[in-house]
């Protein structure tokens, strides 16, 4: 997505997408880092809703990096959908996490 990341505490952000009206959002996901551990963690705020400065959902994503013998795992963590508020969303995000990490996971075989 479209974004103006910086990987600096308290750097706020957005990542913009095709807004989702059925699932109360425009297609703008307001973030701020929260906490960078070089080569270990990264965490951010992720919030969203149906636009005109409403937000119904308030969350956050850890993406964590743990060495192994032979490699290293990653680890994406997205906390904080609030079961009846955000079922669609949080259904819509573990179907684009997952396309994500699959993503990534080629990139790196290559």
């Amino acid at each position: 997505m479209k974004n103006d990341f910086q990987p600096v505490v308290g750097h706020d952000f957005q990542f913009r997408a095709g807004a989702m009206p059925d699932l109360d959002f425009d297609g703008i996901i307001y973030c701020k880092v929260l906490e960078i551990v070089p080569f270990k963690k990264l965490s951010y705020s992720w919030k969203s809703g149906p636009g005109k400065g409403t937000i119904n959902l308030e969350s956050v994503v850890k993406w964590t990096l743990q060495p192994k013998d032979n490699g290293t795992e990653l680890f994406l963590e997205h906390i904080g959908f609030e079961e009846n508020v955000n079922i669609g969303m949080f259904t819509a995000m573990q179907n684009g996490w997952l396309k994500n990490i699959q993503k990534i996971s080629t990139l790196i075989k290559n």
